[in-house]
């Protein structure tokens, strides 16, 4: 019996009246003998029979005990294992059944409280959504009149202010889209119902190079390097491009000094890779740069802190895992996406 178990306690609360029982039972046993009219040997005989019994008789009660709290307590460990193996994403009620009179109670009570909770989440991320939405409008009409303003001749003092302004709004435009895309990939929201079957590489070619201006005009050169099969999995499209989207833009940033970024598309198991040779992101930053909002103090380049925050939404919304390699292991920093493969409909979710 472990330290603090239920059944060691009442072993130790239950056994000091037992054995006291025993006791007064062996003394009344020993007077009785005493005024029976039997050869010694016997009495003796009866007397240590009598303490067998009842030494016997205590620890059956005591297997009896333990047996009884260990089944008693069978399904609360099914329900502490239930727990341990939910995604912590994953909100929804515990089953009562099966358990305790004593221990319903309190999980009726928890599960209350995970409705609270899942409740005050998903109106704390509608409102995200929404207002990132509402700020679309007027953002995009500020965005088109500082772009007409900077269109004209305008006085030497005015035109850096209205390329701060530009430069702000354009800002703001992508938090807001960012902020969208968060709330699209929610577990609640159920993005898999949108997975297509795609290959990987093809995809990663196209969308790949879009970004070939971008990196040019950062005097840079990206690189792709896939296997001349199709890599199949199942997954959105669109997530995968605001996924890629962030990946590279992420080291277009931050890669300061980088000369080279390359797209890997891997076959076994499908996997898409970013790596860059820019100066790396040191170790007490990469446990939290997939972290929403945190940009390290080290940073040199403006950012809102959403970009890796998204790229781990979006891979746990395919059931992928991600990892970030960086110096002295790598000459550089490499974010890997890996998936689970194609399995349509098999709603893929990702246990921390």
């Amino acid at each position: 019996m472990p330290q603090g178990s239920l059944a060691r306690h009442l072993v130790m609360r239950l056994l000091p009246a037992v054995i006291l029982l025993v006791l007064l039972d062996l003394i009344a046993i020993w007077a009785i003998t005493r005024q029976i009219s039997l050869d010694a040997w016997l009495l003796e005989d009866i007397f240590w029979l009598m303490i067998l019994s009842q030494v016997l008789l205590v620890l059956l009660f005591a297997w009896v005990l333990i047996s009884g709290v260990r089944s008693g307590l069978e399904s609360i460990n099914r329900l502490s294992e239930e727990i341990s193996q939910r995604s912590i994403d994953d909100l929804q009620p515990l089953d009562p059944s099966g358990l305790p009179t004593e221990i319903s109670p309190v999980v009726t009570h928890f599960n209350d409280l995970l409705v609270r909770l899942d409740d005050s989440m998903q109106a704390q991320k509608r409102f995200i959504g929404h207002a990132a939405h509402q700020l679309r409008t007027p953002l995009s009409g500020l965005k088109l009149e500082s772009e007409l303003m900077l269109a004209r001749q305008l006085p030497d003092d005015v035109r850096p202010r209205a390329e701060r302004i530009k430069s702000v709004t354009d800002r703001m435009i992508r938090l807001g889209q960012q902020l969208l895309v968060l709330a699209r990939v929610d577990s609640s929201t159920q993005p898999q119902d949108s997975f297509e079957r795609l290959d990987l590489c093809e995809w990663a070619r196209i969308s790949g190079a879009e970004w070939i201006p971008s990196a040019r005009t950062a005097g840079v050169q990206l690189h792709m390097v896939a296997p001349d099969d199709p890599v199949w999995v199942d997954a959105d499209p669109l997530l995968l491009e605001e996924m890629l989207s962030n990946l590279v833009d992420n080291a277009l940033r931050y890669g300061a000094g980088a000369k080279n970024i390359r797209l890997i598309v891997g076959a076994n198991p499908p996997s898409l890779a970013v790596e860059d040779d820019g100066p790396g992101i040191d170790s007490a930053d990469s446990e939290r740069v997939f972290e929403a909002f945190y940009r390290s103090p080290r940073a040199n380049a403006g950012g809102s802190g959403l970009g890796l925050a998204i790229v781990r939404e979006i891979a746990r919304a395919h059931g992928a895992w991600w990892s970030l390699t960086s110096r002295p292991a790598f000459p550089g920093t490499r974010i890997a996406i890996v998936f689970p493969g194609p399995r349509m409909g098999a709603k893929l979710s990702r246990q921390e």
